[in-house]
């Protein structure tokens, strides 16, 4: 779940007009006059017993994705979404200005490997961004991989890359419709072609060369039945090695647990190729914050495998190696994080030592904030929800600061313990990401590509404040608009969550976003609990049986914007996607009369039976079981599914999902629909979007996510009033 949060973040954007600059509404009459015929759902007598409490579940069939049922009600509800949106004059006038704000020069951040420097480049409207390669940061780049010749529709997308220690050989993973199963494959740089090797069956996590390139391990899952890609769970994971040059059928297993199916592994190498560091987790790693630490001595044959961390007590997020020592970023009795070393020789807890100790401000709880480079740790934490970037010793001395531009989110700051210079990128809500060279040996950082876009920026002021949830509790809540808002109460405004599994939501820059507050809307994001803004006990706050208080909390941000005049109900449109497409969802359900339009990217939706597929089972840290009675009964109680009500009032509500969504299955899109368009007493439609060739976080392409956005963005447009 963790890893495609900040995806997802990126792709939905805010849209939102002021009353007086908006593009007009579609006056059609079939749109606005009556409620919409929807496809007939069949319901079955489906009853399930979850701690002798009776649960139906009238739309069971449809997590049968591919029968011909489901496939009919799939394509007339497509046919249904398409005839509505279609109608919608602004779509393609919204469309247009997103290709024109979108069309901008892009860059990823560097990465260095014997003196060659790779980054992801966009010229703006590339359906996917080309990896480039210079070996000189000044000089011209050469295009090393481009994801758009893969495929002729964009079906395939690359996710990742990892290049060899002697940057000749670089590995790539390649998504189908981004879907999280992912081949890697090998390139040979030098003689410009792929390797005949391809890494099968993974997910989540990349694959490590070894130091001399011959080899890499790298995690998978054991081949799932065809046609069984998106129900199959995620069980019997195991790490291998592959030596270049041979089938992946001949790959070693050189670590699985049989007696733990549901464990996961995250494989590292230390610098010099010795050591294979393994976090492990109960699901993906790190969705539960909580993980064990294995290592195994590559240099002795047969050495047995060192259980460096046990128990799953804390989390423990490997930050890399240097003088003989591990060093992690970990929650041990730290909810704001700190760095421990640990020297994988003598492992036993009473050496380990403290390095950085916890501080007021929280590390980045959800992805790791911590890196050595220049045998220097340096560290990324949130102070009242923007970075602050401190560099230490190994030993914990303090060493210095890094200044950033203002207020915002700083990610980045990667490299090997010997480099002496390191990577960082800048962004915030009204700031495109600029990337930044950080010297470390003179502590200067230097402008490496800033993006230039053609839009006054200045005319957009962003601002920070706090409100009081439900229980009291103070939380952080962005707001951007155009300056000189008027707080009538009637601007339309977009508000923005996701609130689980530890992960901050940041402020970021997004050109689409821009769409919006061109009209003069506003867009929030409020910083509920379950992330991991304010540490690991921001986290913990809003779990399982207390996950009631991440609704509570954005309920509270609704009703505090309706309060404080900046918009009202009829003009509060919410969004989020996956943990975020629920958290919609269920505050839909519970206050449908507090909002005027949801957009719910591949949320999780049926609560009592999300472990039974994908990764789901990994989710228990956060949501608990349905087979625990007193999970149970708090899951029950806000699953959106179970919890809509014949003839309630929804509001507008567009539903998102993606065929290929191999982590949040569609069929809780499908049944959620199902149950809202059959409950549904307003005229406010509920519409199904499946993108095609679409994943996690939607499309692959840019042409797909400028259509995600122009239709989300028109559909608001036709129902704020």
């Amino acid at each position: 779940m963790r890893l495609l949060a900040a995806s997802l973040y990126l792709l939905l954007a805010g849209c939102s007009e002021h009353r007086q600059n908006l593009v007009a509404p579609t006056a059609v009459n079939s749109l606005s006059s009556a409620p919409l015929s929807y496809p007939s759902a069949r319901r079955e007598n489906c009853v399930d017993n979850y701690n002798g409490v009776q649960v139906e579940d009238h739309y069971r069939w449809l997590e049968q994705l591919d029968s011909a049922e489901t496939r009919t009600w799939v394509t007339a509800e497509a046919r249904l979404t398409k005839s509505y949106l279609s109608q919608l004059t602004a779509r393609e006038t919204l469309k247009q200005r997103l290709s024109e704000l979108m069309k901008f020069e892009r860059f990823g951040i560097p990465f260095e490997r014997a003196g060659r420097y790779f980054y992801t480049y966009n010229s703006g409207l590339q359906e996917q961004s080309l990896l480039c390669m210079v070996t000189n940061l000044s000089g011209t780049p050469v295009t090393v991989v481009d994801p758009n010749l893969l495929s002729t529709n964009g079906s395939l997308a690359v996710l990742g890359y990892v290049a060899s220690h002697d940057g000749k050989l670089l590995t790539y993973g390649v998504s189908q419709g981004g879907s999280d199963w992912t081949d890697w494959r090998i390139r040979d740089l030098v003689a410009g072609h792929d390797l005949p090797d391809v890494l099968h069956w993974t997910k989540y996590y990349h694959p490590v060369f070894t130091p001399d390139g011959r080899g890499i391990y790298y995690s998978a899952f054991p081949e799932p039945p065809a046609g069984q890609e998106l129900h199959v769970r995620d069980l019997g994971h195991a790490v291998y090695y592959h030596a270049l040059g041979t089938p992946s059928s001949a790959d070693r297993a050189v670590y699985k647990r049989p007696d733990h199916p549901d464990w996961q592994f995250e494989p590292h190498l230390s610098p010099d190729g010795r050591l294979l560091v393994l976090t492990v987790g109960e699901g993906e790693v790190g969705d539960k914050g909580l993980e064990n630490v294995y290592v195994i001595d590559l240099g002795a044959a047969g050495s047995p495998v060192i259980p460096l961390i046990e128990g799953f007590d804390a989390e423990y997020i490997y930050a890399g190696s240097d003088s003989g020592l591990l060093f992690f970023q970990t929650t041990l009795e730290a909810s704001n994080g700190r760095v421990i070393a640990i020297d994988p020789r003598n492992p036993d807890r009473s050496r380990w030592r403290e390095v950085v100790p916890q501080g007021r401000d929280s590390l980045d709880i959800a992805s790791g904030s911590v890196t050595l480079v220049n045998h220097e740790l340096i560290t990324v934490t949130l102070h009242d929800v923007h970075s602050k970037v401190t560099v230490y010793g190994l030993d914990g001395s303090l060493r210095s600061e890094v200044l950033l531009p203002g207020l915002g989110t700083a990610r980045g700051f990667s490299g090997e313990p010997s480099d002496s210079e390191t990577f960082y990128s800048y962004t915030d809500l009204a700031t495109p990401p600029t990337i930044f060279r950080l010297n470390l040996a003179t502590r200067t950082s230097s402008v490496f590509k800033a993006p230039r876009v053609s839009l006054d920026l200045k005319q957009f002021e962003s601002r920070q404040v706090f409100y009081r949830s439900k229980d009291g509790t103070r939380i952080p809540m962005f707001l951007l608009s155009k300056k000189g808002l008027h707080r009538d109460g009637t601007n339309p405004t977009l508000l923005y969550g996701y609130g689980g599994f530890g992960i901050s939501t940041l402020p970021r820059f997004d050109p689409a976003r821009m769409v919006w507050l061109e009209q003069g809307g506003i867009f929030a994001i409020a910083n509920i609990r379950g992330g991991g803004e304010y540490g690991d006990q921001w986290h913990r706050q809003a779990i399982r049986a207390q996950k009631q208080k991440v609704f509570d909390d954005f309920i509270a941000a609704a009703e505090w914007l309706v309060n404080e005049h900046y918009t009202k109900p009829s003009r509060l449109a919410i969004e989020g996607g996956s943990n975020g497409g629920l958290l919609v969802a269920a505050c839909e359900t519970q206050r449908p009369d507090l909002f005027g339009a949801v957009l719910a990217h591949v949320g999780v939706m049926d609560m009592l039976r999300f472990n039974q597929f994908g990764q789901g089972t990994g989710w228990e840290g956060d949501y608990g079981s349905p087979q625990n009675p007193q999970d149970f009964k708090a899951l029950y109680a806000y699953s959106p599914y179970h919890n809509i009500h014949k003839g309630s009032k929804y509001p507008a509500t567009l539903i998102f999902t993606g065929d290929h969504d191999s982590r949040v299955m569609p069929a809780h899109s499908f049944k959620f629909t199902a149950a809202l368009q059959a409950a549904q007493a307003g005229r406010a439609p509920i519409l199904l979007r499946v993108e095609l060739s679409g994943g996690h976080g939607g499309g692959p392409t840019t042409s797909q996510r400028i259509g995600a956005m122009a239709d989300a963005y028109a559909f608001l447009l036709q129902n704020l009033k």
